[in-house]
């Protein structure tokens, strides 16, 4: 099992929930960075900058990933789509009409001419003289200007409302297939914002433990295959707080919100449970949280 090393805090949840997912698929997959460089044409240096959430995979590296570690192609492209969405207007809010006159290109979060919103260009396996696996060091790029930045950003706006629409057609044909209601309960948590609310309007929650059929509810959710991470909120958190609660682990207080002190919670859980320790929600952990 790979040590995979924190990723950044001002990550996006939608994007974290797609590197999440990623790395569970690589180190089910077994392979290795330049393993995977070779199957997929990717090369390895951009493999590592996006498990490191540094760079937005393009759509064929997900889907050729999803392949390679035996992952359902169609939630996987999914979670793909909302992190393209969340990662678009990201680079929109940073990205500088000019460079910084130092003679370099745009920043690493600004898109580069040529490619869609969010992602980087790619290069075949070994086109990378010099490039080290753990470096994050890519290739500089021309600085865009004049009409070629106009193009640019015209091209970046056209490529993130495609992305919405495919995200909500592909949301519409989950619901009449077998994974709709896990992929509602994907996108309403990936969506939600802590700090959204301000604190009067937030939904308070309360804690009503009861056995169903064999599994704890305790009244917020009855999903079982939501994924929540550090940043969520939501009733599926306060659901799985009150089961950590229930299960004798601190949460902190029942407000929703997956901070620290449920990520902690989390992780003692599925220790005790002899799961991957990960601090992330998933149907193993849902499964130890209502047994």
């Amino acid at each position: 099992m790979s040590r995979w090393k924190g990723l950044p805090e001002e990550l996006d949840p939608r994007v974290r929930q797609l590197v999440v997912r990623l790395r569970r698929v690589k180190d089910h997959s077994g392979l290795s960075l330049r393993q995977l460089a070779a199957k997929t044409g990717y090369s390895t240096s951009s493999w590592e900058r996006y498990l490191a959430g540094r760079a937005l995979p393009p759509r064929e590296a997900v889907e050729a990933m999803a392949r390679l570690g035996g992952d359902d192609p169609v939630r996987l492209l999914a979670l793909h789509e909302v992190a393209a969405e969340a990662w678009g207007k990201g680079a929109e809010r940073q990205s500088e009409p000019a460079g910084d006159g130092t003679g370099r290109g745009p920043g690493p979060q600004s898109p580069p001419p040529g490619t869609k919103s969010g992602a980087e260009p790619e290069t075949k396996s070994g086109a990378e003289p010099g490039a080290e696996l753990g470096t994050g060091l890519g290739t500089g790029a021309p600085r865009p200007h004049g009409r070629a930045l106009r193009i640019t950003l015209i091209a970046g706006s056209v490529a993130l409302v495609l992305a919405v629409a495919a995200t909500v057609l592909l949301a519409v044909r989950l619901t009449d297939g077998e994974g709709g209601a896990a992929a509602a309960d994907l996108t309403a948590s990936a969506t939600t914002a802590p700090g959204s609310l301000k604190e009067s309007d937030r939904p308070r929650y309360t804690c009503r433990a009861e056995r169903i059929d064999g599994r704890w509810y305790a009244g917020n959710s009855r999903t079982q295959k939501a994924v929540l991470a550090n940043g969520h909120a939501g009733p599926e958190v306060a659901e799985a707080q009150c089961l950590l609660r229930e299960a004798g682990l601190s949460p902190g207080a029942v407000d929703g919100i997956f901070g620290p002190h449920t990520e902690r919670a989390v992780r003692a859980l599925q220790k005790r449970a002899n799961l991957v320790v990960d601090g992330i929600i998933g149907p193993h952990t849902w499964k130890a949280l209502r047994e």
